[in-house]
């Protein structure tokens, strides 16, 4: 029986892919920073899958948060098969005025918990020449993006990371997946603070369910790039043959605030 850990997974996408999870028959090591949540979540999948579940209550922007948390699935003898690291925020407003604390969280998060979980367990993976990663994007990584510039910035890193460690370990029996949803029906919104910008405002957004079901058949698929959505994907392949000063326009009007 595989097992998957999931970083982020009290809510959102996070918490979908653990359903997904659960439900093909995988254990689960569930990452966040709410352990009560985590908690439900282990015993509504436990009792529904008859699967195990292990949870970590973990503040994934502190220093060294990835080495703790894989210690302690080492000493617990839990081997993880597949690594989904979704963990992540955005924050919106003028780079000026917004946070810097916040933005180093962001920082934390978004690439250095990220980049630490791949090193570590990738090492695992490919002694034993078998394992699955998937880093969660999105459509931002594909461009920057003005009133939201470090979360963009953050998601251009791990989309391009990904995708190079991928190249380096797809022959040695492990694959890197790097999911890119766009605009998704979750809790991103109202933590970033963006309720009101044109991208969310008024739109139909797809489910966290449908982007993480999604993001499960690209992972086991070993597909490198996953982007959801057809208009999603038709946008971010676009940004190729458009300068880049159009694109940063586009993308600061699709983000401004509705009137």
């Amino acid at each position: 029986m595989a097992t998957a850990l999931i970083t982020g997974a009290s809510n959102g996408i996070g918490l979908e892919l653990a359903k997904v999870h659960a439900s093909k028959g995988d254990n689960l090591v569930l990452v966040a920073r709410n352990k009560s949540k985590l908690d439900e979540l282990k015993s509504e999948l436990e009792k529904q899958y008859k699967i195990t579940v292990y949870t970590i209550g973990k503040d994934l922007s502190a220093q060294n948060a990835a080495q703790e948390v894989y210690e302690e699935t080492t000493k617990q003898n839990i081997q993880i098969d597949y690594l989904i690291n979704n963990a992540g925020f955005g924050d919106f407003g003028m780079f000026v005025e917004t946070d810097w604390n916040k933005e180093l969280q962001m920082i934390n998060l978004n690439i250095t918990t990220l980049t630490q979980f791949t090193k570590l367990y990738l090492q695992d993976m490919l002694k034993r020449r078998s394992g699955k990663i998937m880093n969660v994007a999105s459509t931002a990584a594909f461009q920057s993006g003005p009133t939201m510039a470090v979360y963009y910035a953050t998601k251009a890193y791990v989309l391009s990371f990904s995708e190079a460690v991928d190249n380096e370990v797809s022959d040695k029996g492990v694959t890197v997946t790097t999911l890119c949803p766009g605009a998704t029906k979750s809790g991103f919104q109202a933590a970033a603070a963006m309720e009101e910008s044109n991208l969310v405002k008024g739109k139909k957004l797809p489910t966290s369910k449908e982007v993480a079901e999604y993001g499960y058949n690209a992972m086991m698929k070993g597909k490198t790039v996953a982007i959801h959505g057809l208009l999603n994907w038709i946008m971010a392949n676009s940004v190729r043959f458009t300068p880049r000063a159009i694109v940063v326009k586009l993308t600061r009007k699709i983000q401004d605030k509705a009137n």
